[in-house]
């Protein structure tokens, strides 16, 4: 089940997943883009036998938020299931994501993995830490997610600004 919610992320009603993404009603998901210790993203391959994305590439782990779940439990909940990690991620950015599959607005969070960890193989078929300059390149794989894509773009697109709004003026 998910909350069923409007154009401004209010809740309207609480609809079974599947039904959401048939009728392309918006719901919300929340994902983590989790980082090592250097820096690094970790990035992962979906299963190749996936109901959604099989065999997608994507840098962000996540999944809908359950009935009276806030984005941030919701994205804590996930990177606990997919990764066996328990943290607490980051809130971002949230957005509108036209969604490949159907509409939704996405929540996106960051946490640091410290310690290992064990990724859920229904989830995560393969996965490894990349660099901002290798994900920057993997992005336009055909392979990547298409979702992901838009949310690698405006996550990107905030550090830049956070980053404009650090520097002194010269």
């Amino acid at each position: 089940m998910v909350e069923r919610v409007d154009d401004d992320d209010r809740v309207i009603g609480v609809v079974g997943r599947g039904e959401a993404i048939r009728r392309r009603w918006l719901h919300r998901v929340a994902t983590v883009v989790c980082r090592d210790t250097r820096g690094r993203i970790l990035v992962h391959r979906r299963p190749h036998d996936d109901v959604r994305f099989p065999g997608g590439v994507n840098f962000m782990l996540g999944g809908a938020a359950e009935p009276g779940e806030t984005y941030e439990k919701a994205a804590a909940r996930e990177l606990t299931e997919e990764l066996g990690v328990r943290a607490r991620p980051r809130f971002v950015l949230k957005f509108r994501c036209a969604g490949a599959i159907s509409p939704y607005w996405l929540g996106l969070h960051e946490a640091v993995v410290t310690g290992p960890f064990t990724p859920d193989p229904d989830e995560i078929a393969w996965h490894d830490w990349m660099t901002e300059p290798q994900l920057a390149e993997l992005v336009g794989d055909e392979a990547f997610v298409p979702d992901a894509r838009e949310a690698y773009h405006r996550w990107t697109a905030r550090r830049r600004e956070r980053a404009d709004h650090v520097r002194p003026a010269g």
